[in-house]
């Protein structure tokens, strides 16, 4: 059985830092890229990073540019984001996701993880 299970969230002054982590099992994890996505109250989920299979190719949302940073170690099956310099509006619960688009597209999702900026 898949299971992608978050981990770092909490309440944290604005500028501040956290890192969540996200370990997956039950997937060959060095087949899948990996994302981490938010949603905030009120509004969708949007993507917030996404890294490839091996690491080579990183995207991040213009809201998170040069303040968030996703890695991954396929040996230990584990996604991370480091997010300095942290915002009220980063307030979210923040979601990673395993997205393998192979022959048979498959995606599984973490259960979430709160991360609060505030004073």
């Amino acid at each position: 059985q898949v299971q992608l299970v978050e981990s770092g969230g909490g309440l944290v002054q604005p500028g501040g830092s956290l890192r969540l982590s996200c370990a997956a099992s039950g997937i060959p994890f060095s087949n899948y890229a990996m994302s981490w996505h938010r949603q905030a109250p009120g509004k969708e989920r949007e993507l917030v990073a996404s890294i490839t299979r091996t690491g080579a190719f990183i995207n991040y949302s213009d809201s998170v540019k040069g303040r968030f940073t996703i890695s991954r170690d396929n040996a230990k099956s584990t996604v991370y984001l480091q997010m300095n310099s942290l915002k009220p509006e980063d307030t979210a619960v923040y979601y990673c996701k395993a997205s393998y688009s192979g022959t048979n597209y498959k995606a599984y999702w973490g259960q979430g993880t709160q991360v609060t900026v505030s004073s």
